[in-house]
């Protein structure tokens, strides 16, 4: 895992420019920490930092395919290539002779093979950018489920690009300027594709390929969800989703560093340890690494929202002593929820304010606390979207109403912002916003002819869990970890997993009449009776009052200072009532996460000082 970034210019000189692709370079340390190098070329600069996980001392980057890669091409790559040593060894006998053992010289001379058509042969996590300085061609890709990131910006005579926006921005061509799509980006909850906070700055569409040439810029789609008859009886999918599991999790395990796997005691997290702790032991290695996320007396005091029934603690013990593996709880404090620091570490990693801060901050901190002891994690991330595990995949009235199923579940609150100043919320429209988007997504799914009304329509609740929802996951994942460095792995995110249960009917993914029902099935010899019968608990939140009243304290002193940035975009008035709403828990988490994204909003106006441009 790393950060990469880079600039093509075709008029500009940019053996000049060392200064300042350097600076986008070093934006991205927290991604890269063992390890920097950059690449400077007429019409091409390059930068990575690297997290060093296979080949430590080899697979240093940018990877040029000549010793001075003037004339040939230069690759700067985040992520890991899970098939790299089939692709090595087919190379090889292709005549290609390698240099290191890392899968970034795989993927190098798959392009100098295969050209852009090296993308089908990968089965990873991964971004990367490619300069072909014999066609002076730049070629930007992101993998098919888009868990790592890649971000781009056209100049006048070409392009930026970077791993996170923050890179981006460190260039003189780029200025951080944020319009009303920008803000409809921050508080709509929808994470529309290719779309950035930021104005004229796009992000490479997950399965994509971005081609800069001196025509400009060029899109290409190279994988999709397609539509393809089932015909696998229940036994045999069952059969197959735990031969996937199982070669997956294996292929995952690979690294030359230690790994762990991140532990909630739910069923999708419980799975990918039990499977890992099975392959370690058949391999002979150590016993499986496992870390949790807790906060002082949350089991103790812990009452049921209408999200969670029960607290993790004691599922993850028992799923540590079932399967033999060396756990470590971290516990956390309303007090570390707080801290400044780790808050603006948050920040800073994401580029963007966040509604949930207290799940961004405890994975922060959790992520934070792993790293020193590992390396590289396993999550059970977006075994949700694939499975059919959230609430709103089997409550009727999301299912029929007509938006995201995610923001009918939640009210008609969820996603907006009610405190926004009348003129403000008037131009942003964001209940139009949602609904445009909803309907661009919808327009998107492939379906199957022939099937019931009910049946297309869960194609598409699952279409769009896999296609927005999911980033909206997945980028808090990114970006969280890697601003310590951690490289989280995601196994349900393969994309043979993901289409084969995709074209899986609904009958079948619930056919116990429990969400996850393929997954529990395909599972269920490895978990303990009471884990794999649980009932899906989403990753913890705070119920600690200490922490909602810190807020609320922060937040009268943010509406306390005519100064505050954030102030041109308040009804002030229905700001102050978020400090003293209460009610039912939904009314209560409501009200947090509207306090949590004006503070949020604060800070990153404070810090990133974009210019907001709003109706014009």
């Amino acid at each position: 895992m790393c950060g990469i970034t880079g600039w093509v210019d075709f008029e500009r000189d940019l053996t000049r420019e060392g200064d300042a692709l350097s600076a986008m370079t070093d934006t991205m340390a927290c991604r890269g920490p063992d390890a920097r190098g950059v690449w400077l070329s007429p019409h091409a600069a390059v930068g990575h930092r690297r997290l060093s996980i296979i080949d430590l001392a080899g697979g240093a980057q940018p990877m040029a395919d000549a010793p001075d890669g003037a004339e040939g091409a230069v690759l700067t790559y985040s992520g890991e290539v899970y098939n790299y040593p089939e692709l090595r060894a087919r190379l090889t006998a292709r005549g290609h002779h390698f240099r290191t053992d890392s899968d970034t010289e795989v993927v190098l001379r798959g392009y100098l093979e295969w050209g852009e058509d090296v993308v089908d042969r990968l089965n990873g996590m991964y971004a990367f950018a490619v300069w072909d300085a014999r066609a002076e061609r730049l070629l930007l890709v992101r993998d098919r489920m888009g868990i790592k990131p890649l971000f781009y910006h056209p100049t006048p005579h070409g392009v930026v690009f970077g791993s996170e926006p923050k890179a981006l921005l460190a260039n003189p061509l780029v200025d951080a300027v944020v319009d009303e799509d920008g803000l409809r980006e921050l508080l709509g909850f929808v994470k529309t594709p290719e779309r950035s906070v930021y104005r004229g700055m796009h992000e490479v569409r997950p399965g994509h390929v971005v081609r800069v040439d001196r025509d400009g810029v060029h899109r290409r789609r190279y994988w999709r969800l397609e539509a393809r008859e089932h015909t696998d009886d229940l036994a045999t999918t069952i059969r197959t989703v735990r031969e996937l599991l199982e070669d997956i999790v294996e292929r995952q395990l690979v690294s030359d560093v230690p790994r762990c796997t991140l532990l909630s005691g739910g069923l999708d997290s419980s799975a990918l340890t039990a499977l890992a702790a099975g392959r370690l032991r058949a391999a002979g290695a150590e016993r499986v690494r496992s870390f949790a996320v807790d906060f002082v007396g949350y089991a103790e005091h812990f009452h049921p929202d209408p999200l969670r029934d029960t607290p993790d603690a004691p599922y993850v013990r028992e799923l540590s002593r079932h399967v033999g593996a060396d756990h470590t709880d971290i516990v956390l404090s309303s007090g570390d929820l707080t801290d400044q620091g780790a808050r603006a570490a948050v920040l800073r990693g994401n580029d963007a304010p966040v509604a949930i801060g207290d799940m961004y901050t405890s994975l922060y901190l959790l992520f934070r606390a792993i790293r020193e002891r590992s390396t590289v994690a396993l999550s059970g991330e977006s075994a949700d979207e694939v499975f059919g595990g959230y609430r709103q995949f089997h409550d009727p009235e999301a299912v029929n109403a007509d938006t995201f199923p995610w923001l009918a579940v939640a009210g008609p609150r969820r996603g907006g912002a009610p405190w926004l100043a009348p003129e403000v919320a008037r131009r942003l429209d964001l209940p139009g916003y949602r609904e445009a988007a909803y309907r661009a997504a919808l327009a998107e799914v492939p379906h199957v002819p022939g099937v019931s009304a009910g049946e297309r329509r869960m194609r598409e609740i699952c279409y769009l869990h896999l296609t927005r929802f999911v980033q909206i996951l997945l980028d808090r994942k990114d970006r969280m970890s890697m601003a310590n460095g951690l490289e989280v792995r995601v196994p349900f995110c393969d994309h043979r997993l993901v289409q084969y249960v995709f074209n899986t009917p609904w009958a079948m993914k619930s056919f116990d009449g429990r969400e996850k029902s393929l997954l529990r099935a395909a599972t269920r010899d490895l978990l303990p009776a009471s884990i794999a019968d649980r009932r899906k608990s989403p990753y913890p939140s705070t119920q600690d009052p200490l922490y909602d009243r810190a807020l609320r304290k922060e937040l009268a002193g943010v509406l306390g200072d005519p100064d505050a940035p954030v102030r041109p975009l308040l009804d002030v008035g229905r700001a102050r009532d978020l400090l003293t709403e209460s009610g039912d828990a939904e009314t209560e988490r409501r009200a947090r996460a509207g306090v949590e994204m004006i503070l949020g909003l604060d800070a990153w106006l404070r810090r990133y000082r974009p210019e907001l441009r709003l109706g014009g």
